[in-house]
């Protein structure tokens, strides 16, 4: 006869407790990895980010950098929004990064597919394209002036002359139409080989099994770049357009060094305004507002962007 007796069901696992659960959190923040980071940690947020945030304050005041402050609200952004000059530096911004993300990084795609070839020279024309990106923005600011020579002998203009282009020679910093490009070529010039070696490394990873395959397919290069190499290189592409993207927002060296904002306002990038007004007018509040203003648009473009790239890298 069966025996009608069945095991007793196991017990269900009790839920872990909450407090539990916070303590073992709170003990992983206090494990030893977080020792050897605590002192960093400590020393950033002294020097960055507690001068940043209470920097914030300075924005709603009239302080001018020696003597007693006083609150004036809102007027330093009604000021900002209301100034030509600051709207006319948010166009020249604009529209230089816009020029380096787009060209930068195509060139650096069109270098990083040149050297990823079987050429022997691949290695030292690599060292040549990434070299300009070590080197101090200021240097490559005069190096670029002395290019830019308006003198019709002289740098640029006279190598237009000496090939029968002389009828293109300007006064490549000195035309109020052609000075905001002018410093768009220095920057392109001296980063586009940083895209190029990150453009590289996503190169580098790209299976090739999967190249193989296409061409037995019958894939031509273009398909091949198209379908297999291309989707695959979406998270460089995230980090070149995030990098090139902050990096011409808030382009200042080689404005600065070039043209001074010059000629008139016509090259004028926030952060060159930012920096008049604070340390040649001693607008300190006002330049605040201005460093505030920047930092929210930085933030809020880089927020938008990476959400649209991340989403591209899933799909």
């Amino acid at each position: 006869m069966a025996s009608t007796l069945r095991p007793a069901p196991a017990e269900r696992a009790a839920p872990p407790d909450a407090a539990a659960h916070r303590r073992r959190r709170g003990a992983r923040f206090l494990s030893p990895p977080w020792w050897f980071a605590a002192p960093a940690l400590a020393v950033y947020a002294l020097v960055v980010l507690y001068p940043s945030l209470s920097g914030i304050l300075y924005a709603f005041t009239d302080w001018n950098g020696l003597g007693d402050r006083s609150f004036v609200g809102l007027d330093n952004f009604t000021k900002l929004f209301g100034d030509d000059a600051a709207r006319g530096s948010l166009v020249n911004t604009l529209l230089l990064t816009v020029a380096i993300v787009v060209v930068q990084n195509g060139v650096g795609l069109l270098l990083a597919l040149g050297v990823h070839t079987g050429i022997r020279s691949r290695t030292v024309l690599r060292v040549v394209f990434f070299a300009p990106a070590v080197v101090s923005p200021v240097m490559v600011a005069f190096l670029w002036k002395y290019i830019y020579n308006p003198s019709p002998d002289a740098g640029l203009n006279g190598i237009l002359g000496a090939v029968g282009l002389g009828g293109l020679r300007q006064d490549w910093l000195g035309d109020p139409d052609l000075a905001i490009w002018s410093i768009a070529g220095m920057v392109i010039w001296q980063f586009a080989g940083d895209s190029m070696v990150i453009f590289l490394a996503g190169l580098e990873g790209v299976p090739a099994e999967l190249h193989e395959a296409a061409m037995i397919d019958g894939a031509g290069r273009f398909q091949r770049f198209r379908h297999v190499t291309w989707p695959l290189l979406a998270p460089a592409v995230t980090i070149n357009l995030m990098l090139s993207t902050i990096g011409g927002l808030k382009l200042f060296d080689q404005v600065y060094a070039a043209t001074n904002g010059g000629p008139g306002h016509a090259s004028e990038t926030l952060s060159t305004v930012l920096y008049k007004q604070a340390f040649v007018f001693g607008n300190f509040g006002y330049s605040t507002a201005i460093a505030l203003v920047l930092a929210l648009f930085v933030a809020a473009v880089s927020m938008v962007q990476i959400h649209y790239l991340r989403g591209r890298e899933v799909a």
